[in-house]
């Protein structure tokens, strides 16, 4: 008879107490140079060998093709490895240069489509504003950027070759653009002779932004001077690119905030250990840091042009902001002349020739860009029809008594409703609205001013059914047209040098997935929290 006791093993010299189990081992043993090693189940469900070679590989791949490491932020590169990772793919192959540019290249964009689909369900009731830019690729072929923005964001639809087509496009110019040359034509004037007198008055302007550029480029362009700069000043100089909006004001407010840095720069002793040929320049950097009255030029500079930069800022975004622009244009043309006749210690009806310059430019740049959709849209906005908006100035009026705006109102109206039998009945619903007629409940007159225009129509607009449809359009439509610009980046990024050879269909449908996937990912609860936010 067997006995079934547990049969002994021998131990490793190194146990000194303890048995094992015959057939039984806590751990996998291997043997390497005599030397006993033990790799445990969770140790090969991990292991850190491959692992490691795993990362060396895809490390290897962002380094030999260039690519930036922002890349590993991207949550479709983590959800491709993790993908790869939880399925068994024995012999899988990546897909290679054909297929991604053709085959694959194409199912995305049909599927980028679908998800579109929701968003385009919302045109219909919310409205779209459609944009457009003009752009040169690599190849300097002529392309315009289309794309839509409502509420969602802006939407990429196409972009099109237009060499030889297009002849009559009609142009509606963006409020940012025109912000933009306004803030030109004041602070980069140009002696030319049909503008003697803005010359005369603006030049000024002009000098002290040269001299703000002459600095900021003889700090940059020398390494002893920036090693300088970088022990005295905690910020840095801004290098803002002259296709920027509004980039002279962007380098005056930098400086601006740097002036008592720079002051102590300019006096420190370290400050005179320049080479020879540099004595002139120094020097005049010196003069102006440590030169009051240049500041004060500046800090004049500044205060008259905030209005204006301020509504820039307000408008160079994709949020709803038509139906604004009208009122808001008017409100910063009396920031600015307040700013002014401050300074020139002037009374409101006191003349100013350098304030006439300023209005000249701010109105010839208004009627180039007003037209009737800015109009309507400020006359459906139900804030100005309230106690507290016309109460905030001496001169403001309800839009339905304003005689330019109702004028416009009227031609818009026209283009919206040109059935002769819908006219009648959306002027009716019109007056209804302007008078309180309808709309005359205590909670109505209240919330005029209370609560977002969209809201309200929502809410009390069901009595005029042919104008809120129009106001729910047109209250939630952007005013710019900046995203279409910006969407050119893209474009240059896509078709850049190194995809020269890439012909303007393949290219669009490259910037329809890129742009759209990250308006996408922009309605994900991760884009606002986790490792892959924003």
């Amino acid at each position: 008879m067997k006995d079934s006791a547990p049969k002994r093993v021998p131990l490793p010299p190194s146990t000194r107490t303890g048995f094992v189990l015959e057939g039984y081992d806590a751990k996998k043993q291997r043997t390497s140079g005599g030397r006993t090693e033990t790799t445990s189940p969770l140790e090969k469900a991990y292991d850190k060998n491959k692992r490691d070679q795993l990362h060396a590989e895809i490390a290897r791949m962002f380094y030999s093709g260039g690519l930036p490491f922002n890349l590993a932020r991207n949550p479709y590169y983590v959800t491709s490895y993790q993908f790869a990772a939880n399925n068994p793919l024995s012999g899988y192959i990546p897909p290679r240069y054909n297929l991604l540019r053709t085959t694959l290249l194409q199912q995305e964009k049909t599927n980028v489509e679908r998800l579109l689909l929701p968003i385009k369900g919302t045109w219909r009731g919310k409205g779209v504003s459609i944009v457009s830019d003009g752009w040169s690729d690599s190849q300097r072929r002529p392309l315009i950027n289309f794309m839509a923005v409502t509420e969602g964001g802006p939407m990429f639809l196409k972009a099109v070759d237009c060499l030889g087509l297009y002849p009559n496009i009609s142009w509606t110019p963006c409020v940012v653009h025109t912000l933009y040359l306004a803030l030109q034509n004041i602070c980069a004037v140009k002696n030319v002779k049909n503008n003697q007198v803005t010359y005369d008055e603006c030049s000024w302007i002009t000098i002290i932004a040269d001299d703000v550029s002459f600095i900021k480029n003889f700090i940059m362009n020398h390494s002893m001077r920036l090693a300088i700069f970088n022990d005295f000043v905690p910020l840095k100089l801004l290098s803002v690119a002259s296709t920027c909006f509004a980039s002279v004001m962007g380098m005056l407010k930098r400086f601006k905030l740097l002036k008592a840095s720079l002051q102590t720069m300019v006096i420190s002793p370290r400050w005179n250990s320049y080479r020879e040929d540099d004595t002139g320049k120094a020097k005049f950097v010196k003069e102006k840091v440590l030169d009051d009255i240049w500041w004060d030029s500046i800090d004049y500079i500044l205060s008259f042009t905030s209005p204006m930069y301020d509504m820039l800022r307000i408008c160079d975004t994709d949020k709803p902001c038509l139906h604004l622009v009208y009122d808001m244009w008017d409100t910063m043309i009396e920031k600015v002349k307040i700013a002014i006749y401050r300074h020139e210690g002037k009374r409101h009806k006191d003349s100013s020739t350098f304030y006439e310059v300023v209005h000249t430019i701010l109105v010839d740049r208004w009627n180039k860009n007003n037209t009737p959709l800015h109009c309507l849209a400020h006359s459906l906005n139900p804030r100005y029809y309230s106690d507290e908006w016309l109460n905030e100035g001496p001169r403001r009026v309800p839009p339905h008594k304003d005689v330019e705006v109702a004028r416009e109102r009227m031609k818009s109206m026209k283009k919206y409703f040109p059935n002769s039998m819908d006219c009648p009945k959306v002027n009716l619903e019109f007056a209804s609205f302007s008078r309180a007629g309808e709309f005359a409940g205590s909670d109505s007159i209240h919330d005029r001013y209370a609560i977002d225009p969209k809201s309200w129509w929502v809410t009390y607009g069901a009595s005029a059914p042919l104008l809120q449809s129009v106001a729910l359009k047109l209250l939630v439509q952007p005013s710019s047209s900046t995203c279409s610009e910006r969407n050119w980046s893209t474009h240059s990024f896509v078709h850049s040098a190194k995809r020269d050879k890439m012909t303007p269909k393949c290219a669009e449908d490259f910037v329809f997935i890129h742009s759209n996937l990250r308006l996408l990912s922009r309605r994900t609860r991760q884009y606002m929290e986790g490792q892959t936010k924003m």
